[in-house]
């Protein structure tokens, strides 16, 4: 059965910084591109950042490139987001997902496997 677990929301000032890590069990985890996604109260999910199966490539949507940094250690099955300079904005439950391709995907259904999400709250 696969499982991924995300952890390390919570409640952050402004401008101040979270590691959020997903671990993974159940799957060869080295096989699938990583996701995080988000969900901010009362709107739709969306992409946050993307790394792919080797680690070689990674994406970020616009308004998280430079703040947040997307990583992986596939000897612990386990994938990270360190988010920095954290905004009220950033508020949301965020998800990782896996995808079994080579490449990076940015939209949700492209995804097989969901955590079920972490919540982080910046407060201004």
């Amino acid at each position: 059965q696969v499982q991924l677990v995300e952890s390390g929301g919570g409640l952050v000032q402004a401008g101040g910084s979270l590691r959020l890590s997903c671990a993974a069990s159940g799957l060869t985890f080295n096989w699938y591109a990583v996701g995080w996604f988000r969900q901010p109260p009362g709107k739709e999910r969306e992409f946050v950042a993307a790394i792919r199966r080797s680690g070689g490539s990674t994406a970020y949507a616009a308004s998280m490139k430079g703040r947040f940094t997307i990583s992986r250690d596939d000897a612990k099955s386990t994938a990270y987001l360190q988010m920095n300079s954290l905004k009220p904005e950033d508020t949301a439950v965020y998800y990782c997902a896996v995808d079994h391709t080579t490449g990076i995907e940015y939209t949700p259904l492209e995804y097989d496997y969901w955590g079920q999400g972490t919540r982080v709250t910046v407060s201004s």
